[in-house]
């Protein structure tokens, strides 16, 4: 019960959490400029008024935006997402249909940043002061200072046009027809630059602060008895230090393992990822506002459900967490 007990509290949280990020949500997009029944009877090519109030009648937006409200937030209760109008489907099953691929590119691309970070932070503390540390320190501010569409871009150029190394575009080979090992090693190699171009850009973060983190750490009075006990660096660094210095970092990765869902929709939208990235800009060019609020209320669930996952690997790191809860 000490274990299920705050988790439960958390869950109940991030329900309240969702049902206002949704509230929001839908708040903010009504506020915008543009109606969608204009863009649908104009793609048409039949933008009267008769066909614009029926399209707004056929969809709800001729109701009170109070109802309109009301019954978005049941249908979310219902897990039902509406209809998109612009796709001609339901909006969860788009979501579900490109979700694989957006938690693929995210999670392939958070443990690219992550374990590269720790390990160059790493290096880079056991050589402070030295031409190695500089070097380091320095391609870590080059990444984090790059724009993230402009590095995608590149990345495209260099690998895919020019040398042809991998490819630039998709998730895999249209027509190609592959299957078990061969579609997995297809899509690897669709993978290998968008995550690289999303990785790399959090790696910077992750470097710099476990740098930091160590070198603070390395001056405490429980590392210099483990010197004075005749321990080897290596095994001070690893066992002592590194253990003690790495809970700033898990913070920081819960906090920014959500950023890479907003970092996915540049990417996707430059790879031509098919992900929930690349459908909610789709769908913000064509007014659909029902998926539009779908994607930010799975997105911001994503968000949500990465913080709980911190928590629980704070307490496996630190114990003593778990003893004071």
């Amino acid at each position: 019960m000490a274990v299920i007990a705050p988790i439960l509290g958390r869950l109940v949280k991030a329900l309240v959490t969702l049902l206002a990020i949704a509230v929001l949500n839908f708040f903010l997009i009504h506020a915008a400029p543009g109606d969608p029944a204009v863009v649908l009877a104009g793609e048409a090519g039949a933008a009267d008024e008769q066909m614009i109030a029926q399209l707004r009648e056929r969809f709800g937006l001729d109701q009170p935006f109070h109802v309109q409200l009301g019954s978005y937030v049941w249908n979310i209760v219902r897990l039902d997402f509406g209809y998109s109008f612009r796709q001609g489907a339901p909006v969860l099953d788009l979501i579900l249909d490109r979700l694989p691929a957006t938690l693929i590119l995210t999670l392939t691309a958070f443990c690219i940043s992550l374990t590269l970070g720790i390990a160059l932070g790493v290096a880079a503390s056991a050589r402070v002061g030295k031409a190695s540390d500089s070097l380091l320190t320095t391609l870590a501010l080059l990444f984090y200072a790059t724009p993230l569409y402009w590095a995608a871009l590149m990345a495209v150029l260099v690998f895919s046009v020019e040398l042809g190394w991998l490819p630039g575009f998709g998730y895999e080979t249209v027509g190609a027809g592959y299957t078990g090992l061969a579609r997995i090693g297809d899509v690897i190699r669709h993978l290998i630059l968008p995550a690289s171009t999303l990785g790399l850009f959090f790696m910077a973060v992750y470097m710099r602060m476990t740098r930091a983190s160590m070198l603070e750490v390395a001056q405490m009075d429980f590392v210099k008895t483990a010197r004075a006990k005749g321990l080897s660096g290596p095994v001070i660094r690893r066992r002592h230090v590194l253990r003690n210095a790495i809970l700033p970092v898990v913070t920081l990765a819960g906090l920014q393992a959500g950023q890479l869902v907003g970092g996915a929709v540049l990417t996707e939208t430059v790879f031509a990822w098919p992900g929930i990235g690349r459908l909610m800009f789709e769908s913000l060019a064509a007014r659909d506002y029902n998926t539009i609020l779908g994607v930010f209320l799975v997105s911001a669930a994503m968000v949500i459900a990465f913080n709980i996952l911190t928590d629980l690997v704070y307490r496996l790191v630190d114990p003593r967490i778990g003893a004071r809860a």
